[in-house]
């Protein structure tokens, strides 16, 4: 299980990289996902489908990363919580690298924890729980 999730996150980070260079493959990033998930963070708990809608969604977030000058997004690190043969917790560390006009390039750190299922062989994230990022860019005078 840990090869194929560390290459699910692999694949994540440069689909990420290239909707941050504006070619946002809404089937890909959809790709990524389960039928259903949920998602948590200090703004509450959402629970959605894996349906246009999301693509949606993903397409909006990825117009706001770039407007909030988010130039590339990096994985640091994976550590998995194997919980069973199909499921765990993959402990993703990230660094976000933003522009700024007046002022150099700024690197902001933080996590995510995804709940991922393999199933039939495939990877899949059905939840993660994520820290306050609007705190976190507010903080960095990102927004």
């Amino acid at each position: 299980m840990e090869t194929a999730v560390r290459n699910l996150f692999a694949r994540y980070q440069q689909f990420f990289n290239r909707a941050l260079d504006g070619d946002v493959d809404l089937d890909e990033g959809t790709s990524f996902y389960a039928s259903a998930f949920i998602a948590a963070s200090p703004a509450g708990v959402v629970a959605g489908k894996n349906d246009d809608q999301l693509g949606r969604i993903m397409e909006q977030g990825y117009k706001r990363y770039r407007a909030t000058g988010t130039k590339e997004m990096r994985m640091r690190d994976v550590r998995l919580s194997l919980m069973d043969e199909h499921h765990c917790v993959a402990h993703v560390a990230w660094t976000a690298i933003y522009a700024r006009q007046d002022a150099p390039d700024i690197s902001i750190d933080f996590d995510v924890n995804y709940l991922v299922q393999k199933l039939n062989g495939e990877p899949k994230i059905f939840g993660w729980v994520s820290g306050d990022e609007q705190a976190l860019l507010k903080e960095y005078g990102i927004v």
